[in-house]
Formats: structure tokens, sequence, C-alpha cells
């Protein structure tokens, strides 16, 4: 595509500039538009996802730095947020370089603590030390759908652009991933015994945590069932009234019958029944569309019953 546009007579004046920003619209415009059919397209692509994400919720229950063999010093938990927070940012874009954007943003987070540190001690800054706290800000951000972001920047990012710094630290968050999913007792400064017992608790905290989170979901849509029936319980017996006309006491007067005082109830039992008929309307306009037909069914046939009834009362 880029040698067809720098071939191309209309771009025959263009500036590299110029045609790096054509370039980088026209890969967000496509990858925007194709987004659905290229992120995440497959089930095992999304089993991995979902694993990769459950270790690490429950390594985010015991890891600490020091497992990590990350240096005191480095201990900056402001810095470390920030380099979560923009990490995090990765999933909610839908163009590879602005995804990229998130990893780098994050790395330089990480890269100018090391910095930092280096200018203080008087000392280079140690690229070993980088990898370690890259893991550990990704472990504590658990990003959303890593597998998957990793893979579609390698995919769809213009390889040009997948260079120098940005393929440093692409790398490098690449070498986290792997890190995190072939983490054991051997991978950490940590004895062997302890990870299997904190990684046990992790699990049964963890799955203790999704029991209670299912048990509130389902009693908050009980009480919604619960209350969604009264409420239609309501609707209905507001619907036998009318019908009934037992609150009604006009419903079998005739026009010679009425008084000039009887205007003011009768517009009080009009504006009632209006109230009543259109809030009526808005509860059965909330139900599914099932439970939406039946309702209408049952007044339907109830209305044809109370005709008959008056019809035959008539004769």
């Amino acid at each position: 595509m880029e040698v067809s546009i720098r071939n191309h007579p209309l771009w025959a004046t263009a500036t590299e500039q110029d045609i790096d920003c054509a370039m980088e619209g026209l890969e967000k415009y496509i990858m925007t538009k194709l987004f659905s059919r290229t992120f995440c397209t497959s089930l095992e692509e999304a089993k991995v996802n979902h694993e990769i994400s459950e270790k690490i919720k429950l390594l985010q229950t015991f890891l600490k730095p020091q497992h990590l063999d990350i240096q005191p010093v480095l201990h900056n938990e402001s810095s470390w947020l920030l380099a979560e927070k923009e990490l995090q940012k990765m999933n909610a874009f839908k163009a590879p370089q602005e995804k990229l954007s998130s990893i780098m943003n994050c790395c330089r987070v990480i890269n100018n603590l090391l910095l930092n540190d280096a200018m203080s001690e008087h000392v280079p800054a140690g690229a070993d030390d980088f990898l370690p706290l890259l893991i550990y800000v990704t472990i504590k951000a658990n990003p959303p759908m890593l597998h998957s972001n990793l893979k579609f920047i390698k995919l769809y990012r213009r390889q040009t652009k997948l260079i120098s710094e940005a393929e440093y630290y692409f790398t490098n968050l690449v070498s986290a991933k792997t890190f995190i999913i072939d983490l054991n007792a051997k991978s950490l400064s940590m004895d062997e015994i302890k990870f299997e017992e904190c990684m046990q608790e992790a699990k049964l905290a963890n799955k203790l945590t999704n029991e209670s989170h299912s048990t509130c979901q389902m009693k908050h849509q009980e009480k919604n069932d619960c209350m969604l029936s009264i409420k239609m319980h309501n609707k209905v017996l507001d619907f036998d009234v009318l019908q009934d006309g037992s609150n009604y006491p006009y419903m079998e007067a005739k026009s010679k019958d009425l008084e000039m005082e009887d205007v003011d109830i009768l517009l009080h039992h009009y504006k009632d029944l209006v109230s009543k008929h259109t809030r009526l309307c808005k509860a059965i306009n909330c139900l599914p569309v099932l439970e939406k037909e039946s309702l209408l069914r049952q007044i339907e046939m109830h209305g044809n019953s109370t005709n008959t009834n008056d019809q035959t009362t008539s004769q």
C-alpha cells in the first residue's frame, strides 16, 4: 500500500511526513472498520486471554516486588500506578498504533523511574531491572485481553513502525506475558511449597468471591422479578377495577340522570382512568415480547367476555 501511494502521481510532490501521516490515517481507518473481524476471532484465543487473566488474579493476591528481585530503591507506588493505568488503556483502542502507544507510555514511565534512580545513585540505568518491573506492573494492572492485543499489534501494525524503541518495549511486554504464562515457584525468589500454598489459597478465595458475587446477582434478579410481578399484579387489578366498574357509580348512568354537580366527579374519574391507562401501557411496553403478547391476549379475552356479558344483560 505504501509503495502504491509513493508511486501515484497525486503523491509525487508529497513529503515523507505527508506520506507517513496518510499511512497512519489509512491504517487506523481500515483496522477500526475491521476490528470486529480481526480482533480475538476464535474461541481458542479467548480461552488464552481468560487463562492469563485468571492466573494474574491469583498472583495479585500474594506476589510482592521482592519475589521478582526488584530493588527496594525502585519501589514507587505512584509511578507503578501510572504505568498500570497506561497499560490498561490498551484494550480501549481499536487501532494498532493506539494500542502500541499505550504500551510505550507504560514502558516510558518505568524507564523514567529507572533513569531517576540511576541519576540519584550516579550509576547507569540497568536494562536487567526493566523487565522485572514491567512484569510486576503487568500483574498489578492485569490488562484485559492481553494476548489478543499483543497479537493484534504484531499482525496489523506497520512493520516500519515496530522498530527501535517501539520494538524494544513491545518485545519486552511479549516476554512479560510469556513469563507470566510459564510462571512457577522456580521463576520467583520463593519457596516451592510456599508458592503452591499461596496459589491454592488464592484459588479458594477467588472461588468464594465468585460464588458470593453469583449469589448477590441471583438475589438481585429475584428481587427485580418479584417487584415486576407485584407491579404487574397491581396493573391487572387496576384494569379489573376499570372493567368491573364497581368503583365508578356512573357506569350504568344515562345522560338524563346527570346533574351539574356530577361534572366535577366525572372529571375526577376521567383523569383517574387516563392515569391508570397510561401507567398500564407503560408497564406493558417494558415487558419482554412474549410476556407482553400473553398479557395483551388476556386483556383482549377479558374485554370480549365483558362485552358479551353486557350484550346479554341488555337483551
